[in-house]
């Protein structure tokens, strides 16, 4: 009873992992799984057919294609306007600064229906035609507010005397921008450019509402689950983690290998 009293907090981090890294293993497992039916539910025998072949089933390397294009562009949108939002609310004073920084957060605390009805209504009323553009824009709305939010801490953290070392030393704002501010700052837009990559690739509320007859890989999924999952779904969803795991390695092994530098 003692070991475990001491080492409780190690014990709970670990079954906490374990528990949200289970669905990930279940659905890496299944990726080998060769079922009899078209519900890939219960485990037959082993098999490399899906992984031989990924894009087997009709229409999905299609909607996975078109969801990594919306990832991508709701990434950069949402970066270019979010840093820029951050830098503004942290380093400047100006009216309804105070109600600004607190509607930055209502996407966040906002059911996702409730924002994907609104923007609905909006295209409707405006008579743009519902697809790639409207959930474009709707990705970058609803990505916009976690990106404001990671590089807004960022920002608040940095020391201020070192941009003013850069000026001292006659550097101008572009080259204090681009030498020293930027590369200080460029954890947090990577920390928020990461998480509006996820988000708008995880989407599909929104995206639901708003896609007309565009379709996503969520959106997919979601309709095939309605006469049959593919096993190929469960390859392009164990790729996906596994490239996401990796990214985090090696994003902390060059973290490790920096901070080792500096002190050395």
């Amino acid at each position: 009873m003692s070991w475990i009293r001491k080492n409780l907090v190690v014990i709970a981090g670990l079954l906490t992992l374990a528990y949200m890294i289970l669905p990930n293993v279940v659905v890496m497992v299944f990726s080998f799984n060769k079922p009899n039916g078209r519900f890939n539910y219960s485990w037959q025998q082993f098999s490399l057919d899906a992984w031989k072949d990924p894009c087997g089933v009709a229409d999905m390397c299609e909607s996975l294609t078109l969801s990594l294009q919306l990832a991508a562009w709701s990434t950069v949108g949402a970066v270019v306007l979010g840093t820029m939002i951050a830098f503004a609310l942290v380093r400047y004073r100006f009216r309804a600064r105070g109600a600004i920084n607190s509607l930055i957060f209502l996407p966040m605390a906002m059911p996702e229906v409730v924002m994907a009805a609104s923007l609905l209504t909006l295209f409707l009323n405006m008579g743009i035609e519902l697809g790639f553009w409207t959930v474009l824009i709707a990705h970058i709305m609803f990505c916009l507010s976690f990106v404001v939010t990671a590089v807004k801490a960022r920002v608040m953290s940095m020391d201020p005397r070192l941009e003013e070392a850069a000026r001292d030393l006659y550097a101008g704002p572009a080259q204090t921008f681009l030498r020293v501010t930027l590369p200080i700052a460029a954890p947090g837009i990577a920390a928020g450019a990461l998480l509006a990559f996820a988000l708008s690739f995880d989407d599909f509320i929104i995206t639901n509402f708003n896609a007309g007859s565009t379709v996503t890989f969520p959106m997919f999924v979601w309709g095939s689950a309605q006469r049959g999952t593919p096993v190929q779904i469960n390859v392009i969803g164990t790729a996906m983690f596994v490239l996401a795991v990796l990214m985090v390695v090696a994003g902390q092994i060059i973290t490790n290998r920096r901070k080792k530098t500096a002190t050395a």
